[in-house]
């Protein structure tokens, strides 16, 4: 499945360069809406909740009552995800939450599965210099995605993994680092971070892995129609 992206910041869709800089706004979140349309599935992302810095609440309500939706940024408590849930969420995406010092945080993952299911939740592994980050992408913690896979793998329907370290700088992304994610688990995978070309998505669609577009779609690097109708074809197998 292809799934492309709205992150919302200051009321508006946006496109940032590893999570700090922004490089460019998209057009109005229906126009977004409306230029998606084909496709199956959306993501959309509350940039200001994830940095702790408001909410864009409004916005993810009128997307998710819209289009199927799956929703994150600063998703730190229970009550945020069952918010969202009730906001109209297809899946509620839980990153800095889901850690502890030393890997699940598994009272936490717990309660969370207990309050709205633990087939609407997805799992961010977000990983920068080989380990997870967390809080917006400004904190690294000390173990990588492939460590803590496993031990979360009760508490999600699967996991949403962006390579940081290309997120929107259209320079490509790491497939062997989704290839060894792929082989780690057999939940549900989404790839995110620096997918650039037809050829990186294909790739992925090949590997049963969901592909996350946000910087290319909105650059004009990848086509909406041609992506759409890869997202129509069945993945090829090997």
């Amino acid at each position: 499945m292809i799934i492309p992206c709205i992150d919302l910041m200051d009321g508006k869709v946006v496109q940032l360069v590893q999570g700090r800089e922004k490089a460019l706004e998209g057009d109005s979140p229906e126009e977004m809406l409306r230029k998606f349309a084909a496709f199956p599935e959306i993501q959309v992302i509350d940039l200001d909740a994830a940095m702790g810095r408001g909410s864009n609440d409004g916005l993810v309500r009128m997307l998710a009552s819209k289009a199927a939706a799956r929703v994150g940024g600063g998703v730190r408590t229970v009550a945020r995800a069952e918010a969202l849930a009730a906001q109209g969420a297809r899946k509620v995406i839980v990153g800095t939450s889901a850690f502890g010092p030393s890997g699940a945080d598994e009272p936490f993952l717990n309660s969370l599965c207990e309050a709205i299911g633990r087939e609407r939740i997805l799992i961010a592994l977000d990983s920068k210099g080989g380990r997870i980050v967390v809080k917006g992408w400004r904190e690294s913690t000390g173990f990588s995605a492939e460590e803590v896979l496993p031990a979360l793998e009760p508490y999600c329907s699967g996991f949403l993994c962006t390579y940081v370290d290309k997120e929107g700088m259209m320079q490509g992304t790491d497939l062997d680092w989704f290839r060894r994610l792929r082989a780690a688990t057999s939940l549900e995978l989404t790839a995110a971070g620096g997918i650039t070309t037809v050829d990186e998505v294909r790739a992925l669609l090949a590997m049963n892995v969901h592909a996350a577009l946000g910087m290319a779609i909105y650059t004009g690097r990848l086509r909406l129609e041609e992506l759409a109708e890869m997202g129509a074809r069945p993945a090829p197998t090997d």
